[in-house]
């Protein structure tokens, strides 16, 4: 495999990233609810994209005219794209204890008026089609932004993200990147439980896309499947499907369905800490 990141640098997005799994459950742990798990699937993709660099984007201008687009289709995973937009820089980190707080700027579910968000989500299935929409307004254009939509596989069973994948591919909106957080679970059942996505590449392939596998764990796959990705040397739009575990980093919460939207608190909040940065020692304080 081609390494496009240092070592020096890979280990740094891996302290990056547990510090936002630690941000998550702090944030859920103020608010008494939250998506802790779905947020600690895509993490590394969430610190690839904005850490690493990736996403062409100025915190101190959010609106920035040559921005590339992040759309979070899986609104719920506001949980991970809040720590690391206050991390980057586009609020203050203070504002994450703040969350649910009443007339606060935070939401468990994705709001537009935080810098650095696009659009207001939770409804799943509506942020491919969205993306989808930006990218062929900026073709038309002639501009030269990405547009990034992160999906999650249960969102998958929605019709709408087959026919905006029928859409994107029509139009060959080469300049569209769509990242499925593959961790297999919905929130009460696996997904082949309730409804079997597979073959799922072959049925993103079959709509006309370039797809790539990747474990969305690792920050050198991430890198490679979208290395160079700004020269837009595709004539289609690009999907990744990135396996992830829900709950990734804390084995007692791991692909545990009935952690969907629950915050882990007491004892166990610092039994997660301990999986997170064993290192560490963790008291009351």
């Amino acid at each position: 495999m081609k390494k496009v990141q240092s070592e020096q640098t890979i280990d740094h997005l891996k302290k990056k990233a547990a510090q936002i799994r630690i941000d998550i459950l702090n944030m859920c742990d103020h608010v008494g609810a939250g998506h802790v798990t779905s947020g600690f699937s895509c993490t590394e993709l969430l610190v690839a994209l904005y850490e690493g660099k990736i996403l062409r984007c100025d915190p101190r201008n959010p609106d920035w005219a040559a921005r590339d687009y992040f759309i979070l289709s899986k609104g719920h995973s506001s949980t991970a794209l809040y720590p690391v937009l206050a991390d980057m820089g586009f609020f203050g980190r203070e504002e994450l204890m703040k969350c649910c707080d009443k007339g606060e700027m935070l939401g468990l579910l994705l709001k537009k008026d935080v810098p650095g968000v696009e659009i207001s989500s939770g409804s799943l299935g509506i942020g491919l089609g969205v993306a989808s929409g930006i990218a062929l307004s900026l073709k038309m254009d002639r501009l030269s932004n990405l547009v990034f939509c992160m999906l999650g596989d249960g969102e998958c069973h929605e019709g709408n993200i087959w026919e905006s994948a029928m859409f994107a591919s029509q139009y060959r909106l080469n300049n569209l990147i769509a990242i499925v957080d593959r961790n297999y679970l919905c929130c009460t059942d696996f997904t082949e439980n309730i409804m079997s996505l597979e073959p799922f590449s072959a049925k993103w392939e079959s709509f006309g896309w370039e797809v790539k596998h990747i474990n969305g764990h690792s920050f050198d796959q991430i890198f490679e499947a979208l290395d160079n990705v700004h020269a837009m040397n595709r004539n289609k739009p690009l999907v990744i499907i990135a396996d992830t575990v829900k709950g990734k980093g804390v084995d007692f919460i791991s692909n545990v369905p009935l952690m969907h939207g629950a915050a882990v608190c007491g004892e166990k909040l610092k039994a997660a800490y301990r999986c997170i940065s064993p290192g560490e020692e963790w008291t009351d304080e």
